[in-house]
């Protein structure tokens, strides 16, 4: 049957459906137990630097080598082989399953404040509601891409009013003296360290509401004109960094940081019911849940088309790229959906469950990220895909540059601990690859792979003594 084909605008809303999510909800505290609004601001800075370079070598990749259709995975493929080509489509894989687990924890927990049987979303009956509600939203995905990309969109234009609304608001009721005292008392808090561990400690805040950056880039094969992909990445990232930064800075001058900082999930709704009264908490609280549902919908639709394009490229089972008559990857979507309840029973047995999601989430995408901003050097300093050297391309190789060494300053900002606890998903995962390539009849590992392998596997070993022994504060 015939691909439905998505528009510029249906493909800037999944950049937008993608990256708008539970997390931007809760950026007023979490910003403010880690740092002031100078450390935010500088965060803000990096991050948005970082991730634009990002974000524009995905519009150049686009362009260079429209052959790789997949997104985040096939560039890695292409740049460094089959196995980290394979890490990189789990590594996005998982972290969409994990984001769609901490979208269920928040939208409950902002029930809690109303069911207080709900919690913090991690109780039982907030497991249970959770569970209907994704297997409602699986079975009507599997209508039709069409369909569901539809919904995402006009979801997108909801969530996105609530937000606005707050940034007017809070904008008309920034007293200077409050923002004047957070930022003495961010250069001088205890327990916050300087301002550089500050900053540092907000980064893998960033990159999880950064998540969804390359939706358009992993949806290309149904986009009408090929620009239109690097249109809707660069537009929709822009987008949503204004939000962001508006969002935290805002809040600085609205409640001193300690206040903030105390504020229960989703913190937005406190600081807007501290200027406007409750129907601003009731306001917010509405919009997070619709964000919510969006964000789901556009993620889930992600995760699915990772394994079908991977299963497709031969890096995973090919019964993951099965697609039903309604053009759906429908072995893919079971898959992944199965993990997520999965994780929401496991979050019935975790403290703090939505920071531990946020900052696994986070760190299972660092890896995918750092090899296509890899990738993107490596193409413009090979030059394939230009006609000799040129403005264009000495552009674009600076654009890589910047974008390697924000992902590598990623990876070390993530910490150790983290990169230990995703080799426990890479590991294991790696019988995925092991049977796609026995079905290819080939060699399993190229001899340069073996070395990766080793470190997945030992770093793996260190991840089950550190669970085993309850030892994970390293």
């Amino acid at each position: 049957m015939e691909t439905a084909k998505l528009s510029r605008m249906a493909l800037a809303a999944m950049v937008v459906g993608s990256m708008v999510g539970a997390g931007i909800f809760s950026l007023p505290s979490i910003f403010a137990r880690n740092t002031g609004p100078i450390g935010g601001l500088v965060a803000w800075t990096i991050a948005g630097t970082g991730m634009l370079t990002l974000a524009m070598v995905f519009q150049f990749l686009s362009r260079r080598r429209p052959d790789l259709d997949a997104g985040i995975f096939a560039y890695a493929k292409a740049g460094f082989g089959r196995y980290i080509g394979f890490l990189a489509a789990l590594g996005y894989w998982t972290a969409a399953c994990l984001g769609n687990v901490s979208y269920f924890v928040v939208f409950k927990a902002t029930l809690g404040a109303v069911f207080p049987f709900f919690g913090d979303g991690d109780t039982v009956p907030a497991v249970l509601v959770s569970s209907v509600l994704l297997w409602s939203t699986h079975f009507a995905i599997l209508r039709g891409i069409r369909q569901a990309t539809g919904m995402n969109t006009v979801v997108t234009i909801a969530k996105i009013v609530p937000i606005v609304i707050f940034i007017i608001v809070a904008g008309l009721a920034v007293d200077l003296d409050v923002l004047r005292q957070n930022i003495l008392e961010g250069q001088n808090a205890q327990g916050m360290g300087t301002l550089a561990e500050q900053v540092r400690n907000t980064m893998l805040v960033t990159v999880f509401v950064f998540l969804g950056v390359e939706g358009a880039s992993v949806y290309s094969r149904y986009a009408k004109r090929r620009d239109d992909v690097a249109v809707a990445t660069v537009l929709g990232f822009l987008l949503v960094l204004t939000l962001l930064v508006l969002v935290t800075m805002l809040s600085y001058g609205v409640l001193p940081r300690a206040e903030l900082a105390a504020l229960r999930n989703p913190s937005l709704s406190g600081v807007l019911r501290s200027i406007v009264g409750p129907w601003g908490g009731i306001l917010v609280s509405v919009g997070l849940m619709v964000s919510v549902a969006g964000a789901y919908l556009a993620w889930i639709l992600l995760a699915a088309e990772v394994l079908r394009a991977a299963a497709h490229a031969a890096i995973m089972p090919a019964f993951l790229g099965r697609e039903n008559r309604h053009g759906v990857p429908a072995a893919a979507l079971w898959l992944s959906n199965g993990i997520v309840q999965g994780f929401l029973i496991v979050t019935l047995f975790t403290e703090d469950t939505f920071v531990l999601i946020k900052n696994m989430a986070s760190s299972m995408s660092l890896i995918p990220y750092f090899f296509v901003a890899g990738f993107g050097l490596m193409v413009a300093v090979r030059g394939d895909a230009y006609n000799g050297w040129s403005r264009r391309r000495s552009f674009e190789l600076g654009l890589a540059v910047v974008a390697t060494v924000y992902a590598a300053g990623l990876v070390y900002a993530g910490g150790f601990r983290y990169f230990v606890l995703s080799a426990l998903i890479y590991a294991p995962g790696t019988i995925l690859f092991l049977i796609a390539r026995r079905e290819q009849r080939g060699n399993i590992f190229a001899p340069f792979e073996w070395p990766i392998l080793l470190v997945v596997l030992a770093t793996s070993g260190v991840g089950v003594w550190a669970v085993s022994t309850g030892n994970t504060a390293f």
